[in-house]
């Protein structure tokens, strides 16, 4: 009776690795909430510092919109609407897009 055992396996398995898409998240610029705000928002939400986040708030002002993080689809998601509650929870119609990352 043979044995199995010397049985040689020549084959390379390939493995290919993916990564989850990401999504980067927008605010627009609108004439009504304060860039004070803005500020605040990119600070506290997005974790920018002082600096970024006024320079990102300028570039909101003078571009109309500017993305503020780029996330996988649930945190992205998160934060838009973080964002979008606090904003409406101070009377403030900031709008938030999330966009593919492509």
């Amino acid at each position: 009776m043979e044995s199995n055992a010397d049985v040689i396996i020549d084959e390379k398995i390939e493995q290919k690795i993916t990564f989850p898409n990401t999504y980067h998240v927008i605010l627009l610029n609108d004439d009504t909430t304060p860039i004070e705000w803005v500020v605040e928002i990119l600070a506290s939400v997005f974790k920018h510092s002082n600096i970024s986040a006024e320079s990102l708030t300028l570039e909101i002002h003078n571009e109309g919109s500017a993305v503020v993080g780029t996330y996988q689809y649930e945190i992205a998601e998160q934060k838009a609407i973080e964002t979008t509650n606090l904003s409406r929870d101070k009377g403030f119609p900031l709008q938030v897009k999330v966009e593919e990352n492509k």
